[in-house]
């Protein structure tokens, strides 16, 4: 058998190298000739007269590849919407050899364009005026950041620095700079010391330190949670959240070498956007309960509590039927590649997931709203209507989500998963579009069971408070979609926590012992806070928790035995006619608190209490676990985001480095690449103090 065994493997061995000495690859980008960006989905063939054609489209960044392509001269043909095709002659791949073609694509006529605020770099499509610059004139400048070379042209001015620059008064065109008689693209204005941007792409834009972005976003303010006295507020009480839309959000701003705004920064979704190792549920209970404290990493006087909520895996494969209704947004807000055409490749990786049992339907809202697909398996019907769509028009958003919930409730899957699946960038702007208003509608929809799921797009005019509101009323969650890859991570690899909803109004209630704790504070989840009478009202919506979701939740306290009294809960007089007295129990027991939870099935309307008593336990934060290190880093690269007046001392160094300690194995990278992010900020913050 082991001879058997060593004979398949050389065989295969000899295979694949007889295919790599026969084969080569081809790879690189497709740019726009004007801007130097990638452009996404961008459709190649890769043709020979005598071997089959390979086709494949861009990713988001624009790169293409074409992988064990026969040693041969080929003919390249590029096409992109808007843009002339492309043909390229006399591409030669070398077996063993990695070819790098780039394509520069050109409009063929001048569009409109929308302008930006602070855009930092140049923008070339139509020459007003022009300046001639040396190599040796660019060195001789005392300066080398972008703004600061392009605001020593006349007619060129730069308010701050750091700040964009303006050109030729009011007017739109920018003037053209050479340099050694060379036309410089924006690539090359880059200044050399610029910090890679965390997807490794060359689409990214160069800065002085981040700044907040003065765009038609809309985000929900809201105020940290102040720290709350044990004896006067022991309990604390607030609904789960399974949203990941921020860090997601925050991600895109930061790629962009933008601070992101300070509302659009919510910890408690930048915490769940990661995977945690807790353990699974063992019992009947559809998630377990996990709970550490260490010392707290931004307050030497206090201890950080971390509690644990781990979702029950399911086989996909024996799941219940999904009933699904797509309710896209195809307004004119929707025509920018990172929205309607990202949308679409997104939707069509859960279409290609879907099963025989499986049904989706696809609702459609401008102007009006429409249903473009009746309710199908046929996944060829589905693929055929998504490449139909094109954006154009106003936002009836209120219309369509009427429309798409009548069309789920019309195909009900009794005992099966049924959802709308909302993919739009918020901006409602016909019929009901007001917070309010989607408040009352999606209110009064959830009542049939019919769970609902937020995908986010685009940037500039992304409405994120709409959509929050959206999936907190509505049975539902948030996601924000900036590439193909989060489409991926959230519609494929999490589909089950993401479609499949296993506890629903899920609610924490933390009683704390007085005589162990004297004052606390939750950290994050300031939009789902409830009050304590809510806790056990079964007719109060909280949140929903997903099949193998985790959901993590983070408690600053200070202990009654801490040396130094917390300045920050706010005290009272002490009362006249009554004392506050503790319990024997809390005087005998080593309790800091109790936590409670409550959770329903997702079609039951009587609620199922849990409990569960947190021993003081104390240890040094180097001896947590990962789990635990993880999470206080992002809680603490959230503080700094929103400059929190919690922070204390805290750095970006010190976020770093809890987290390069707990990456751990980190099988999709997504820890990895939060830690080149928090990276890129610390080199920046450190070049802006210079």
């Amino acid at each position: 058998m082991i001879k058997v065994l060593h004979i398949i493997f050389f065989s295969l061995l000899i295979l694949h190298n007889t295919i790599a000495q026969t084969t080569g690859t081809l790879q690189g980008q497709v740019l726009d000739l004007n801007s130097d960006e990638g452009l996404p989905f961008a459709r190649l063939s890769l043709e020979h007269p005598i071997h089959p054609n390979k086709v494949t489209e861009t990713d988001f960044d624009g790169k293409y590849n074409f992988s064990n392509v026969k040693q041969d001269t080929y003919q390249l043909v590029v096409s992109y919407v808007g843009f002339p095709t492309k043909t390229m002659t006399g591409i030669v791949v070398q077996a063993g050899q990695v070819t790098i073609i780039d394509v520069e694509m050109e409009e063929t006529v001048q569009m409109a364009e929308i302008v930006v605020a602070a855009e930092p770099l140049i923008e070339q499509s139509a020459v007003a005026g022009g300046q001639t610059l040396s190599a040796n004139d660019i060195k001789n400048l005392p300066t080398r950041s972008v703004t600061s070379i392009v605001a020593t042209t006349a007619g060129v001015n730069q308010a701050d620095k750091g700040s964009a620059v303006s050109s030729r008064g009011s007017r739109a065109n920018t003037r053209l700079k050479r340099i050694s008689g060379k036309k410089m693209k924006r690539k090359a204005m880059r200044p050399a010391a610029a910090p890679k941007p965390y997807s490794n792409s060359k689409n990214y834009r160069t800065a002085a330190p981040p700044v907040e972005k003065p765009a038609n976003e809309e985000y929900a303010s809201f105020v940290e949670n102040e720290f709350r006295a044990v004896q006067d507020e022991p309990l604390s009480t607030f609904s789960i959240d399974v949203d990941r839309a921020s860090y997601a959000n925050i991600r895109r701003h930061l790629n962009q070498m933008q601070k992101p705004p300070k509302d659009a920064v919510r910890i408690e979704e930048m915490i769940n956007y990661f995977e945690y190792n807790y353990p699974q549920p063992q019992g009947e209970d559809p998630f377990s309960v996990t709970t550490e404290v260490a010392d707290c990493p931004w307050n030497k006087a206090a201890q950080l509590v971390k509690i644990g909520l781990q979702g029950k895996n399911i086989d996909l494969e024996k799941a219940p039927a999904s009933n699904l209704v797509f309710l896209i947004d195809v307004s004119g807000s929707m025509s920018s590649a990172n929205k309607l055409p990202l949308l679409k490749e997104s939707l069509k990786l859960l279409i290609n997931n879907m099963r025989a049992q499986d049904k989706i339907a696809i609702v459609v809202y401008a102007g009006a709203a429409g249903l473009v697909q009746a309710s199908t398996n046929d996944k060829n019907k589905l693929l055929k209507a998504l490449d139909q769509l094109q954006a154009g028009g106003s936002t009836a958003g209120g219309a369509g989500i009427e429309l798409a919930y009548k069309t789920a409730k019309s195909n009900l899957a009794k005992d099966g998963n049924n959802r709308v699946i909302i993919a739009t960038d918020g901006d409602f702007n016909v019929g009901a579009s007001s917070a309010n208003d989607l408040e009352k509608l999606i209110v009064e929809k959830r009542k049939d069971n019919i769970f609902l799921t937020v995908l986010g797009y685009g940037m500039g005019n992304y409405k994120d408070s709409r959509m929050e509101v959206l999936a907190d009323k509505g049975n539902g969650n948030y996601a924000y979609i900036d590439n193909i890859k989060e489409a991926k991570k959230t519609l494929v690899k999490e589909m089950g926590g993401t479609l499949y909803t296993i506890a629903k109004d899920v609610k924490i209630q933390v009683e704390f012992n007085p005589v162990q704790v004297k004052s606390y504070r939750l950290v994050g989840y300031e939009n789902r806070l409830l009050n304590k009478e809510d806790f056990n009202n079964d007719t109060k919506d909280a949140g929903e928790l997903g099949a193998g979701h985790t959901v993590t939740a983070l408690y600053e306290i200070v202990l009654s035995t801490g040396k130094k009294a917390n300045k920050a809960a706010k005290k009272v007089d002490e009362l006249v006619y009554q004392k506050n007295k503790s319990t024997h129990l809390a005087q005998t027991s080593n309790d800091l608190m109790t936590i409670k939870l409550r959770y329903k099935k997702p079609t039951g309307m009587k609620s199922t209490l849990m409990k569960f008593p947190l021993e003081k336990k104390l240890q040094p934060i180097s001896e947590a676990s990962e789990n635990f290190r993880f999470a206080a880093s992002v809680a603490g690269f959230g503080m700094l985001l929103r400059d929190s007046k919690f922070k204390n001392d805290l750095t970006y160094k010190t976020v770093l480095e809890l987290a390069k300690g707990a990456k751990g194995a980190d099988k999709e990278g997504y820890r990895a690449e939060y830690i080149e992010m928090v990276s890129n900020v610390l080199s920046m913050t450190a070049q802006a103090q210079k």
